[in-house]
């Protein structure tokens, strides 16, 4: 078996021309080209929906392209009509999916040589040839892990490293990677770039699948938009284009996002935040907020931002500190009494605690206003709820064929969307919005953005989460910078710039 790196020198280690794919009659992939060179970061960008997982299960083998005699796979050098999931993994290439298909409950060590004892048909257990194994992926892109810990003991970022190391022992030259850093802080991104950078020394190739525009810059050798499953262009440097021009082509829209929001704060203050601290957490914090103002509160991972929001919303019971409310001191302790205060909470991971993803759009909007829909007893208006998640479908712009959809199907802008929905249902006054737009992709982000201002633009008070310098300083009229649980600088918004920020985050 080669190791990984090493192939007979050609100039595209892939190649594939004309590739097609249709699902019950709709085109996933349409004359689909694309290359990578032996050694390269390509990067492949666009929006959710566009292809770019249909085209990676292809080259994965898992999917079959369309019959068309114009199509072209070539790996190595090497021709297929389509490929088999052996076919990608004899040729070296390997896909780390969002989930690493790790084995939680096994060993580092066990992980990481789990594909070479399949592929070797080995029958018994060599516990000191296994650790070896294991160290020695782990020296070729300099990472240390403990082979003996179990795998479900490292967070998201090392067990990352697991599926990586284990990609190594499979001689991989090419790895896929499919959103590799949606869910990782700024410093384990940092650590997974010099990681891939390492095995570019080593002649890997790296097809990297994302959407954070400044990630994808900071890492790409070329980069691929994709658009309605067709290349739209390739950009064979990094410095022919910028992020403003792929947000375009990504969208096919022009979009505006020189533009800051102008706030129309007017009358007394909604909400203060009086000396709010809780131990370990935050410290001292204060704010006030207005009908109409948008609060940016950027901070790193760890800052305290998310602990800050969920005290708030009375999920987080603070040591000290008071909250008023039209200058009433108000007690917070539960969800019931936010709620009561006519407080929102959009939270960061929509998915384990801003959505029930079995259930359909309609039983997710609807969830905090059910009691609307009881007209005799316990029993309710089936012809008046249809018609309420209607109504939210069309005005957050959901994209669904019926209300009865399981959210789980849905993109991640349209789930944002429903947990955007079931909130505003309640008729807020305040809207706290903990990472809003984490994991969605630029059109997406943008049409949530337009809907965050016009929200406050009606008088709504917003106070918005984020680690993302960009989002803060062209959605918010105030910023907050938190470090360490403490807010250490507080300005207008137009006072600060990305370079000012960048500073203050360090």
């Amino acid at each position: 078996m080669l190791r990984a790196g090493e192939l007979a020198m050609a100039e595209n280690i892939l190649q594939v021309a004309s590739l097609s794919k249709t699902y019950s009659g709709v085109k996933a992939l349409v004359d689909f080209d694309f290359s990578i060179k032996q050694g390269e970061v390509h990067c492949l960008v666009g929006e959710n929906g566009s292809g770019k997982s249909t085209f990676m299960k292809i080259i994965a083998g898992v999917v079959r392209p369309d019959r068309d005699s114009r199509t072209q796979i070539l790996i190595n050098g090497k021709q297929f009509r389509r490929l088999t999931p052996k076919d990608s993994m004899n040729e070296g290439i390997q896909v780390i999916y969002q989930d690493l298909s790790l084995f939680p409950n096994l060993t580092v060590a066990e992980n990481i040589a789990m594909n070479q004892r399949i592929e070797e048909n080995r029958k018994t257990v060599s516990w000191k040839e296994m650790r070896r194994t294991a160290l020695d992926s782990m020296e070729q892109i300099s990472v240390k892990l403990d082979p003996e810990e179990l795998v479900e003991n490292y967070p998201i970022a090392k067990q990352q490293l697991v599926a990586i190391c284990r990609a190594i022992t499979s001689g991989v030259q090419l790895l896929i990677m499919d959103e590799p850093t949606a869910s990782l802080g700024k410093t384990d991104v940092e650590h997974f770039f010099k990681v891939i950078r390492k095995l570019k020394e080593r002649g890997i190739s790296a097809l990297f699948i994302g959407h954070k525009l400044h990630e994808v810059f900071a890492i790409a050798d070329r980069i691929t938009v994709i658009r309605d499953g067709k290349r739209i262009k390739t950009f064979d440097s990094v410095s022919e284009t910028n992020e403003h021009e792929i947000t375009e082509l990504m969208t096919g829209k022009k979009i505006d996002s020189s533009k800051r929001y102008e706030s129309k704060t007017n009358g007394k203050p909604l909400m203060e935040i009086r000396g709010l601290s809780k131990s370990g957490q935050y410290s001292d914090v204060n704010f006030t907020l207005y009908p109409g103002d948008i609060i940016g509160i950027i901070g790193l991972t760890g800052a305290g931002r998310t602990e800050l929001a969920l005290s708030v919303f009375g999920l987080n019971k603070p040591d000290t500190g008071e909250i008023l409310i039209d200058n009433k001191p108000v007690s917070i302790e539960s969800t019931r009494d936010a709620i009561k205060n006519e407080i929102a909470l959009v939270p960061e991971n929509r998915l384990v605690q801003g959505l029930f993803t079995e259930k359909t759009i309609m039983d997710n909007v609807l969830i905090t206003t059910i009691d609307e829909f009881r007209k005799y007893g316990p029993f309710l208006s089936k012809k008046e709820m249809v018609d309420s998640a209607n109504s939210w479908i069309d005005k957050l712009n959901i994209k669904t064929p019926s209300a009865k959809l399981p959210v789980k199907q849905l993109s991640g802008g349209n789930q944002q969307r429903v947990v955007l929905s079931k909130w505003l249902a309640t008729k807020p006054r305040i809207l706290i919005l903990d990472g809003p737009t984490v994991g969605i992709d630029v059109g997406a982000k943008a049409e949530i953005h337009r809907y965050i201002q016009e929200m406050a633009q009606d008088g709504i008070g917003i106070i918005m989460m984020s680690d993302e310098i960009h989002e803060v300083l062209h959605n918010a009229n105030k910023i907050l910078v938190m470090r360490e649980g403490r807010i250490i600088k507080s300005a207008d918004a137009t006072s600060l710039d990305e370079t000012d920020l960048m500073q203050l985050l360090q």
